[in-house]
């Protein structure tokens, strides 16, 4: 693993802010080694053996530079638990994660449903100032799936919210769905569905089975996020906008969404780090932190996210970051919460299953980790109105001359032992806790700035 010379501890924030960064000998997207010259937030020049007066040096003999990554699925839990996370806590885990920007999901207290409470989410992320914090807002008032929220005041707000999501419950009324589709089209917005039919789930715990059979907990069918996945495409194509599926979990669903994208629909995707490593046999442990929503599936599903993640069909990986206070997953399996940590196991989880694999290449990696979340999400200045963003939301970008500089410092060679202990989260709850993984994250940079150096946080 090599080092920079310059590290956090020599440096306070004050001193790195506007500094000029020589970055020597990376690799971006696993390419040829290079050098990186960052001045004002941006990458200003790129190749061999460069020089800048004055510059901090960062060797980056043997690492992989990636543009920054960027997640769809954030759960920072501000406001109203933040005994699980804060947005300073949560936005210090991504960017040990190499997250330069996350899109908070809408499920706080008071929930985002209106313009006020996501401009409060936007500001504190605005204040921690470790990675960019876009808001999600709900689809629907309070996550009740009874009305619509107020989606044109959120859009229009300082937030200027492009994604919309009742994650954690699904919009399960098809004349509500297709009013919310139609809607956001006004403004190029997304509705991202958390595909969960609730009378084919009522209790549910654990993919349905051999392994749910076996544990005795009630069994969540695959095609109660498939027949959600399918209506929800024949909709988004009846209406002409654009859905995004959330954290997608089974073969069927692949299957769904390749078919549709085959038809030329404006229908995106994501899996999670977990579904793509972790199989529902894990659960015979009735240890709660691998309870999650959607659950963990059979070993054929995650082949088929795999190859989906691969093909294309499945556009990102995005965490579905989800802390819990102890007391909510230190329990009984039937009363534990759902939900797993993951912004800080992202990238190393991804690294096992799809680079070590053979499946993806680090251009791969950056493509499915930085563009295409980012062109979702709108954050590459692309999009509908208020696209000039005052907040220069701007990332999934190349790491090329002129690009803002956005970017993570990976090592590929390192392996260690995952140890929640050492997190930045305020939760705890992995289920990668003693797995040995590959990877580690050197350095993140949002717009120049170190948020991260030599693997820990830069202030």
């Amino acid at each position: 693993m090599t080092s920079s010379q310059l590290t956090s501890s020599q440096v306070t924030s004050s001193q790195l802010s506007g500094q000029t960064w020589l970055i020597k000998g990376v690799q971006p997207a696993g390419g040829p080694a290079t050098d990186l010259i960052l001045v004002g937030g941006r990458i200003t020049e790129t190749g061999q053996g460069l020089t800048a007066t004055g510059a901090q040096v960062l060797d980056g003999t043997g690492l992989i530079a990636l543009p920054g990554l960027v997640d769809l699925h954030t759960h920072l839990r501000e406001p109203g638990r933040e005994d699980a996370e804060t947005v300073l806590t949560g936005t210090r885990a991504a960017a040990l994660g190499g997250f330069t920007a996350v899109h908070a999901m809408a499920n706080t207290e008071p929930v985002a449903d209106t313009a006020g409470v996501v401009e409060q989410i936007w500001r504190l992320g605005r204040q921690a100032g470790f990675c960019d914090v876009r808001p999600v807002g709900a689809v629907t008032a309070g996550l009740e799936g009874s009305r619509l929220a107020e989606l044109g005041a959120m859009a229009d707000s300082a937030a200027q919210v492009r994604i919309f999501s009742d994650d954690g419950h699904c919009v399960s009324d098809a004349l509500l769905m297709r009013r919310a589709l139609e809607y956001v089209k006004a403004f190029g917005g997304v509705i991202a569905q958390h595909a969960q039919e609730p009378r084919l789930t009522d209790g549910a715990q654990l993919n349905e089975g051999e392994m749910s059979g076996l544990l005795g907990l009630a069994g969540w069918p695959a095609v109660a996020e498939e027949a959600i996945i399918a209506r929800d495409c024949l909709l988004a194509a009846h209406v002409g906008s654009a859905l995004h599926v959330c954290h997608v979990s089974t073969a069927g669903s692949v299957e769904i969404i390749r078919w549709a994208k085959s038809k030329g629909w404006r229908v995106t995707a994501e899996v999670t780090p977990h579904h793509l490593l972790l199989t529902d046999e894990l659960a015979a442990s009735y240890n709660p932190v691998y309870k999650v929503n959607p659950p963990l599936r059979t070993p054929a599903d995650v082949d088929a996210l795999r190859a989906g993640l691969a093909d294309g069909t499945i556009d990102c990986v995005a965490t579905d970051h989800a802390p819990h206070a102890a007391e909510d997953k230190e329990t009984e399996w039937q009363v534990a919460a759902f939900g797993m940590t993951g912004l800080e196991t992202a990238l190393r989880v991804v690294h096992a299953a799809m680079v070590e694999t053979g499946l993806l290449d680090w251009a791969g990696v950056a493509d499915r980790m930085s563009a295409r979340p980012a062109a979702i999400g709108q954050l590459d200045g692309s999009g509908g109105r208020g696209a000039a963003s005052p907040f220069a939301l701007v990332h999934g970008r190349p790491l090329e001359p002129g690009s803002p500089a956005n970017l993570v410092l990976y090592d590929p060679a390192a392996r260690s032992v995952v140890d929640p202990a050492q997190h930045a989260s305020q939760s705890r709850n992995t289920p990668f806790a003693g797995m040995e993984l590959p990877g580690q994250v050197i350095a993140t940079f949002l717009r120049g700035e170190p948020t991260v150096l030599d693997g820990k946080l830069a202030r």
